[in-house]
Formats: C-alpha cells, sequence, structure tokens
C-alpha cells in the first residue's frame, strides 16, 4: 500500500528525530521536514518556536535571553536553565474535556527538576487553580520524563524514574486524556497511566523554559508545541 503524503512526512520526520545529533545546533543535511500541516484539523492548534515574539499569533514576552538555533525541523529556540523564558498570552487547550499535548523538545542538562511547558488558567475568586505541564528530572544518567494535571477536584503527576532517556537529543513527548483516563508517552511509548477526574481548565496563558512563577528553569531547545481537544492514539501523534 501506497503511503500517505502525511504518513510519509510522519516517518521522515521520525528518521530525523531519532539521527538528531548531541550539541547546540543540529546537522544541516538532515531533513528540514515540520510537523505535517495538512493532516491538521480545524481545531488542531501549533505553535512553532522559530522566533521569540507572537509564538502563535499572541503577544509573547521574553525574559532572559532565549536564542534561535537550528535543529532537524527549522529553527527553534533554547533556553540557558538560568532564566530564559517566553510568556505566552494563551491557554491552548482551554474548555477541552478531553485532549492531546504533545512537545518537540531537547533538554540538555542542567539542574534536577526543571518545569519546561506550562498552561495555567487565569486565577479567579471562584475557580480553584487550573494548570498542566510537561517537567523533566536530569539525573546522571539522563532525563525522564513528568507530567502534571491539576484543576477543580483532581492533582495528578504522572512521573517515571526508571525510564531514562537521553540528554543532548531530541524528543516528542506527549500527555493525553480521553475522559477516564490520563496518559504520559516519550516517543510515542507509553510510559504510564492513571484514572483522571479531569474537568475542563479555563482561559489563561502560558509559559515556555521555565514554570510561570519563574522558577525551575529548563536548559535545552523547545521547537514545537501541538494542542488537540480530543485524545489521540500514539500512531496519530506528529512524531513518535
Amino acid at each position: 500500500m501506497t503511503a500517505s503524503p502525511d504518513e510519509s512526512a510522519f516517518r521522515l520526520s521520525r528518521r530525523a528525530l531519532l539521527a538528531a545529533p548531541v550539541g547546540l545546533s543540529a546537522c544541516a543535511a538532515l531533513p528540514q521536514t515540520g510537523w505535517p500541516r495538512a493532516g491538521l484539523a480545524a481545531d488542531q492548534t501549533v505553535w512553532t518556536f522559530d522566533r521569540l515574539s507572537d509564538i502563535g499569533g499572541f503577544r509573547t514576552t521574553v525574559e532572559g535571553a532565549p536564542r534561535l538555533i537550528d535543529s532537524p525541523w527549522g529553527q527553534a529556540v533554547w533556553f540557558d536553565g538560568a532564566g530564559d523564558a517566553l510568556f505566552i498570552d494563551n491557554h491552548p487547550l482551554a474548555g477541552a474535556r478531553t485532549f492531546t499535548f504533545e512537545a518537540l523538545f531537547r533538554p540538555d542538562g542542567g539542574a534536577f527538576e526543571q518545569r519546561w511547558f506550562h498552561l495555567e488558567s487565569d486565577p479567579a475568586p471562584d475557580a480553584p487553580e487550573a494548570r498542566m505541564l510537561f517537567e523533566v528530572r536530569v539525573v546522571e544518567q539522563g532525563w525522564y520524563l513528568d507530567t502534571f494535571a491539576l484543576g477543580p477536584g483532581y492533582r495528578q503527576p504522572l512521573i517515571f524514574p526508571d525510564r531514562i532517556h537521553p540528554l543532548g537529543q531530541w524528543s516528542h513527548v506527549a500527555q493525553t486524556f480521553d475522559g477516564a483516563t490520563y496518559r504520559a508517552y516519550v516517543n510515542g511509548v507509553l510510559q504510564g497511566e492513571a484514572p483522571l477526574a479531569f474537568k475542563p481548565q479555563g482561559p489563561g496563558r502560558a509559559s515556555v523554559g521555565i514554570r510561570i512563577n519563574r522558577a525551575y528553569p529548563f536548559r535545552g531547545a523547545v521547537r514545537q508545541g501541538r494542542f488537540t481537544p480530543a485524545a489521540l492514539p500514539p500512531e496519530r501523534f506528529t512524531m513518535g
């Protein structure tokens, strides 16, 4: 059976992901293939970090000195782990009852605890705090994933110290909720899951490279985020 254009782009992107080298710049000879935009549904959102302003079309505030670097798919933003950050005036999964939150990033070492992609609802007198995060824990052998969802009546981390991944390499991470179960993935491989009494989060904002309260900065690069108000299976992740 002949692969569709989107399937071919997926496979090429996945090869580039696995081949991406260690260091601040990726080899220019690698395929410059982005996530396959033609396959996106109307309700999906992609943020591409190939700039330091207007991420996703929203006002973006820069703190510190994050900088653009090359990746196998185009430019990405590199954060120094000492205060570099982007703050974006949007919560792209606000109102979603189910979701898939994906990101393409490269951790480059640094402190043990790093909270590098944070979505949070705006505070309101009648609404408890609500947020979802991607985090990493850096250990001598590499890094492991921590995802976190917090909202009214739920508080659920998914953290996997026994699943170590190499530093200095590009990875795809995803967290999903299908109406009953919260799951986390690295490169399309399930890391773990838990039941979750999730309720939709409200409008808000995001931070990249640091937690919204400016704690736990990230050392490494972020190329892209993808947000879908449905739970996608791993075969439909942009890069697995």
